[in-house]
């Protein structure tokens, strides 16, 4: 993949960024894909500079000339195998109520409220430093009637 990057944004850019691409015939589909060569010229036309992007791995819905976004992940803000590392959780897990961003857990059977801080967002995920731990079950799309101790039934995904 080919792309112009304003000028004021290159020096977020660098070798080796993990970058999630999103073809546009299939906009649910997350690519991973890499940094793999920033070209040492501008185009003072449109101040830009082009930067080039590879896959991880190649898909076969991927046909040349395809209309594709791309979105640069900052890698400060991607989860580590440090302490305190951050966690991804879908936006849709995510409800405001009296000012404070939380999530529902699933803890013996039954839901559980947990004030999160949110580190940051991106496109549908959430970022999440403090108030879930790894491992634990989330729910998505909770009803906006949902309280603590509410009994939860578990599906399995589709």
């Amino acid at each position: 993949i080919e792309v112009d990057v304003g000028e004021s944004f290159i020096n977020r850019v660098k070798p080796n960024q993990p970058v999630e691409a999103t073809l546009d015939a299939y906009a649910d589909l997350k690519l991973p894909c890499k940094v793999i060569a920033i070209i040492p010229t501008a185009d003072r036309q449109k101040a830009t500079v082009r930067v080039r992007v590879a896959f991880e791995q190649l898909d076969p819905r991927i046909l040349p000339q395809m209309g594709i976004k791309v979105a640069f992940q900052d890698e400060a803000l991607l989860p580590t195998t440090s302490a305190r590392s951050t966690l991804t959780i879908p936006q849709s897990a995510v409800q405001e109520r009296d000012g404070r961003s939380i999530a529902w857990v699933v803890r013996e059977g039954k839901s559980e409220r947990r004030a999160i801080t949110v580190a940051n967002t991106n496109g549908d995920k959430i970022f999440v430093s403090a108030g879930l731990s790894s491992g634990e079950v989330i729910i998505i799309n909770p009803l906006p009637t949902l309280t603590d101790g509410t009994p939860v039934t578990l599906e399995s995904p589709r």
